[in-house]
């Protein structure tokens, strides 16, 4: 793949490798988002129908990238913390479920993925274990290991993402998932700093749930998300009731015959008012971008891209984990022992080099519109930096 600057509007002499943080939307979706609000401006030609149709189209375009062979189980979310929030609230539906078992997840997790779970731990009795990152490199092998032996029949939820947020060490969510069923667990899997930029199999992790947000790597709108919801979620409880998840609720004239009954699988737990008739054309075309260019060849893009900068960058004396440990999309960067992240970062900044500090490393994030002179002033920042 050629680089896809073009394809965006970032301004020259801006180097953005901050996708984890916010991706840059591109034209196309910025076009989308022109159309949809012009649209709005005259609703004389909306129909019932118009309420629903945007997202069978994102739904069937996040089933595709994710190789999921039934968009049905897709459902239409605000942000991360609403989708957990389902999955909390049917946690007391677990068959097996007592007092006593954990959900486990990994240390330093993003925080929408450990508040989720601060209230009904308490109702039921459960307790939060975490996995802590070992203090040596590599890390990857041994955090796997270990993550694999603390799951056991006392746990009752294993809360993982395919990539850590801020360090990019990469999880073996195929080893999880069959360790996870082994002992009868629920496996909920955060996708927002993977899915769309790094290769996900529906059919071999086998979630229970998937949820992600749009705004980073699925490159959409901020606000809006995508959650996958397995056979667990067929009869659950959701968080609203909206009047949009139940049967015939596109029959306007009829909405005062009250429904009982939902739209069948993921279909009740879609956020209110769902259309989003801005968002969703936006999500739309960043999904058929994402196909278009296929997460393989992103991770292949950016592999190729940071090649030559990362030996730079050990040379300075940053710790980077192997490439077989982490992904290609998103990498840490361990500073040197004297070096503060956020002072190294505000100081890159000042050459218009966007990286984030996050923990104890900065975390690089490039994608499809970075080149050569991208990578290359961040180095060149960076040796000045430290």
């Amino acid at each position: 793949m050629p680089c896809q600057k073009d394809s965006f509007s970032l301004p020259k002499g801006v180097y953005y490798l901050n996708c984890a943080t916010r991706a840059p939307i591109s034209k196309a979706v910025e076009q989308a988002g022109y159309d949809a609000i012009r649209q709005q401006t005259n609703p004389l030609n909306l129909k019932p129908d118009d309420f629903f149709t945007g997202a069978v189209q994102v739904r069937e375009s996040f089933s595709r990238l994710i190789n999921n062979p039934d968009p049905d189980r897709i459902a239409i979310i605000p942000a991360v913390s609403y989708g957990m929030a389902v999955v909390a609230r049917n946690l007391h539906r677990k068959p097996g479920l007592k007092p006593g078992q954990h959900i486990l997840m990994i240390e330093e997790e993003f925080p929408s993925d450990v508040y989720a779970w601060d209230r009904v731990q308490q109702e039921l009795g459960l307790s939060i274990s975490r996995v802590p990152m070992p203090g040596s490199f590599p890390k990857s092998e041994l955090w796997n290991r270990q993550l694999l032996e603390a799951i056991n029949t006392d746990t009752a939820v294993v809360v993982i993402p395919p990539v850590h947020w801020m360090y990019g060490t990469r999880f073996d969510l195929e080893s999880v998932s069959r360790r996870a069923k082994e002992v009868g667990a629920l496996l909920v899997v955060d996708g927002t700093q993977a899915v769309g930029a790094l290769p996900f199999n529906m059919e071999t992790v086998q979630p229970d749930a998937l949820i992600c947000a749009a705004y980073k790597w699925l490159m959409g709108p901020y606000s809006i998300g995508m959650a996958y919801f397995g056979e667990f979620f067929d009869d659950g409880i959701p968080l609203e009731e909206s009047w949009m998840n139940r049967l015939g609720s596109n029959q306007f004239h009829r909405l005062t015959q009250y429904e009982p009954t939902y739209r069948p699988k993921a279909y009740r737990y879609n956020m209110g008012e769902h259309s989003q008739f801005i968002h969703m054309p936006m999500a739309e075309a960043a999904l058929e971008q994402l196909l278009a260019w296929q997460p393989e060849t992103i991770q292949s893009y950016c592999r190729s891209l940071t090649a030559g900068a990362l030996p730079e960058l050990e040379a300075m004396g940053c710790r980077i984990e192997p490439e077989e440990g982490r992904a290609q999309h998103l990498v840490g960067i361990w500073l040197p022992d004297h070096a503060n992240a956020m002072t190294v970062q505000q100081a890159l900044l000042t050459t218009h080099v966007s990286v984030s500090a996050r923990g104890r490393a900065l975390r690089l994030a490039p994608h499809v519109y970075n080149d050569e002179a991208d990578m290359q002033a961040l180095v060149d920042a960076l040796k000045v930096a430290l």
